[in-house]
């Protein structure tokens, strides 16, 4: 009689101190992963944002090559004289490029009669536009501007945006100055050194410093703390920072941290994407000389700007 005999194996358990280098191990890899997929996912946002900026440099030229000039600024007109800040339309210069950037019948939508605030344009003026938006910056999809007199009535909703035109170093506070009190003409119009500005046609000739040396739109990050929100609409007549909304102001370099409202930003590290004259598109570093930041922001001021 043979008997067999099976001498089987006891499976040992995990010790807590193996256990514990697993999950150090596990730790560890995380670590080193979670910021290489962020990068990954900031890389792409990031190149979303320029593809946004490089379409509306497009629009912008298509637009010069159908009407010979830059959109204006915005648009602000009271009984047949310019008026920056109690206008009408209000149109930005966001609103001029719809047609150019395959919203032909938003901007039809849009009746140029009323003010942009009126409500028979809500529909226009509320309507959210991926292309106006940094996929980078966390934003909520509308804002309210309230009035500029008292800060507390609420004019109308607008849509969020992160790019803005260059009004140039000009303050756009002064724009709410008298008729004949610079930068506001005797005929009631405010001027910049910039490619937008108010009721403005600059036409490519009009930029001497030379298209690839002169920036035409900028990223602005949204504050909600600071209740900074910017929009592609336009002015609101009397709306509370009005200019602020739809144009920047090259007094500080991009993400400067004593920055004001009026300034250029963006969640993109080190610096922030510009469109330049000539349609390209170009990050410009938060370190940037300051002179040379200037420069840039001018259309006619006759530096020699160079690469940057």
């Amino acid at each position: 009689m043979c008997v067999l005999f099976f001498s089987g194996f006891r499976r040992r358990a995990f010790t807590l101190i193996e256990l514990l280098v697993v999950i150090a191990i596990i730790a560890v890899l995380m670590a080193l992963l979670l910021p290489a997929v962020q990068q990954a996912r900031e890389a792409a946002r990031r190149t979303r944002c320029r593809n946004n900026l490089k379409q509306i440099g497009l629009a912008l030229h298509n637009y010069h090559d159908v009407h010979s000039v830059f959109p204006p600024g915005w648009i602000s007109v009271s009984g047949g004289t310019h008026s920056a800040h109690n206008g009408l339309n209000g149109a930005g210069w966001g609103t001029m490029l719809l047609p150019f950037l395959d919203q032909t019948p938003l901007y039809e939508a849009f009746d140029s009669r009323l003010a942009i605030e009126d409500p028979a344009n809500t529909l226009f003026r509320e309507t959210r536009l991926s292309v106006f938006r940094c996929p980078s910056d966390p934003q909520p999809e509308t804002f309210e501007i309230h009035d500029d007199a008292t800060g507390t009535v609420v004019l109308a909703t607008l849509p969020i945006a992160n790019y803005v035109g260059s009004f140039g170093t000009v303050d756009l506070h002064d724009c709410t100055a008298a008729p004949g009190t610079a930068p506001v003409t005797a005929s009631g119009q405010c001027v910049s050194d910039g490619i937008f500005y108010h009721n403005s046609r600059v036409r490519l000739r009009d930029v001497t410093d030379g298209t690839s040396n002169t920036l035409m739109v900028g990223e602005r990050r949204t504050d909600a703390d600071a209740g900074w929100y910017s929009t592609w609409v336009g002015m609101v007549s009397g709306g509370e920072e009005a200019f602020q909304r739809i144009l920047g102001v090259s007094d500080h370099v991009p993400n400067d941290p004593v920055a004001h409202f009026d300034d250029y930003s963006s969640h993109h590290a080190g610096g922030a994407l510009f469109v330049k004259g000539d349609g390209s598109v170009h990050f410009v570093s938060e370190n940037i000389d300051l002179s040379l930041w200037h420069a840039l922001a001018t259309r006619n001021g006759g530096e020699v700007v160079g690469d940057f």
